[in-house]
C-alpha cells in the first residue's frame, strides 16, 4: 500500500471508554434479565443464565449489581415503570380535551400491564421481590405526579369540583392499580381489561356528578 493512499484512510476507530463499556454491560444485563424475567420469574431463574445470556462475566453483574439478582430485577422493574409512565404520558397528552384524557390515560396504562413483562415483572412479582413499601414507592415516583397533573389540569379547564389533587390521586392510583392486579391475575386477561376498563371510566365519570349537577 503507497503511503498516499495509506494518508487518504480514515483512523482505526479507537477503543470504547471505561464509562462507554460500563453501559453496555449494564444495558446487556438488564435486557436480559428482563427477558428472562418476563419469561419465567423472578424465582424462576438465576444468575448464572442472566450472564451468560448477557454475555458477560458473574463478576461483571456483581460488580454493577452489588447485591446480585434481586438489585437487577429492582433496576428492570424501574425500567419497565418509567416506560409505563411515559406511555401513558405520551396517550394522555395526545388528548386535547383534559377531562377525556383522563380516562385515555387510564386505558393506556391498562393496556400497557396486559403486556406480559410489565403483567409479571412489575405487577405479579414486583411486591413479593421488593417488598410493599419499595415497590410502592417506586410507582409512587412515576405514577402519582402524572395523575395530579392530569387532575389539575382538568379543574383548571372546568370539567370537575376543585379539590386538593394529592389525596384524590392516590384514591386514584389505588383504584387503577388494584383494576391492573385483577387483569394480570385473571384467567382471561381481555375479558378482565374490557371489564376493568369500563369499571374505571366509571368511577372517573363520578367525579363529574356534582358539577353537572350545579350547572
Amino acid at each position: 500500500m503507497s503511503p498516499e493512499r495509506a494518508s487518504r484512510e480514515p483512523p482505526a476507530p479507537r477503543p470504547r471508554t471505561k464509562a462507554a463499556q460500563s453501559e453496555a454491560t449494564v444495558t446487556a444485563l438488564t435486557r436480559a434479565a428482563r427477558e428472562l424475567f418476563s419469561e419465567r420469574g423472578y424465582a424462576g431463574v438465576g444468575t448464572e443464565e442472566i450472564v451468560q445470556r448477557a454475555g458477560v462475566t458473574r463478576g461483571a453483574l456483581y460488580h454493577h449489581f452489588r447485591e446480585g439478582k434481586e438489585e437487577l430485577f429492582r433496576a428492570v422493574l424501574v425500567q419497565l415503570t418509567a416506560e409505563t409512565a411515559q406511555s401513558v404520558a405520551s396517550a394522555a397528552q395526545s388528548e386535547s380535551d383534559p377531562w377525556e384524557a383522563l380516562g385515555v390515560g387510564a386505558d393506556a396504562f391498562l393496556d400497557a400491564c396486559a403486556n406480559p413483562d410489565v403483567r409479571r415483572i412489575v405487577l405479579v412479582d414486583g411486591p413479593s421481590v421488593l417488598g410493599w413499601d419499595v415497590w410502592r414507592a417506586i410507582d409512587q415516583e412515576y405514577g402519582i405526579r402524572l395523575i395530579e397533573a392530569a387532575l389539575q389540569r382538568a379543574m383548571d379547564a372546568g370539567s370537575m369540583v376543585d379539590q386538593p389533587t394529592d389525596a384524590l390521586a392516590q384514591v386514584l392510583l389505588g383504584a387503577v392499580h388494584e383494576a391492573a392486579m385483577i387483569v394480570a391475575s385473571a384467567d382471561d386477561p381481555v375479558a378482565a381489561r374490557e371489564e376493568m376498563g369500563k369499571t374505571v371510566r366509571r368511577l372517573l365519570d363520578g367525579l363529574r356528578g356534582p358539577l353537572k349537577k350545579g350547572r
